[in-house]
């Protein structure tokens, strides 16, 4: 059954994605204050959008380990935060790049920018602490801890353009009441969230299945020294 997914989600993730890339880059006009690098928006937004979510569900996997102990639990909020965290690297890369074509300058300590870049570090600190504890349960315990807590800090990330209004711009999107889009434009980015969410898919269960190897090797490994 999770090979019919992986497979079914990853066909699905590649025919979206061309037809998404075909129209960003060859249909999709250059916005009318930005030009061309607004393109980036369409693979900004779903690598931040699909980061939150896995960043959630690490939240919500880690409390489901806390209360019932179960490794199953551990490894999915693992291998979600993992995931999250590349996707929230990705968006903080395509930022910098569209912030230096829109401001002139790679980074400013802007709210939007900051407080990304300490859910991004909360997270590196994650998989460090995992990487540092050996023993399972400890190690899924502390970890499960300090995933709940760094996913608190995405509201601040998605309310700061609201609350504070600094070098990033205000919202962009209707369903955040913003208003900064061409008609047409919208959209796009929606169906490309839908194809980077079916991509993130069939890589969570691919890395699911080697975390749940993983474990079995180290359970072997432990009865060998124990033996």
């Amino acid at each position: 059954m999770r090979q019919a997914i992986i497979l079914l989600t990853g066909i699905a993730a590649a025919i979206l994605l061309s037809r998404n890339i075909y129209n960003i880059f060859l249909v999709m006009p250059d916005e009318a204050n930005q030009g061309a690098i607004w393109r980036i928006f369409y693979f900004h937004l779903p690598a931040a959008l699909t980061s939150f979510f896995l960043f959630y569900l690490g939240a919500g996997a880690s409390i489901g380990f806390l209360v019932n102990k179960k490794p199953s639990w551990d490894r999915v909020a693992s291998v979600a935060n993992e995931i999250g965290l590349t996707l929230a690297l990705i968006t903080l890369v395509t930022g910098m790049i569209w912030a230096r074509i829109a401001w002139g300058i790679w980074w400013a300590w802007d709210h939007r920018l900051t407080s990304y870049l300490v859910c991004i570090l909360l997270y590196v600190a994650y998989l460090m602490l995992r990487s540092a504890i050996d023993e399972p349960t400890l190690r899924g315990r502390l970890s499960a801890v300090l995933s709940i807590f760094a996913s608190a800090n995405i509201i601040l990330v998605w309310k700061s353009i609201e609350w504070y209004r600094t070098q990033h711009p205000g919202p962009v999107l209707s369903i955040r009441n913003g208003g900064g889009m061409a008609p047409g434009m919208e959209a796009l980015a929606y169906w490309n969230v839908l194809a980077i969410a079916l991509l993130m898919v069939a890589t969570f269960l691919v890395r699911l299945r080697q975390a749940e190897v993983q474990t079995e090797i180290e359970t072997m490994r432990r009865y060998a020294h124990a033996a």
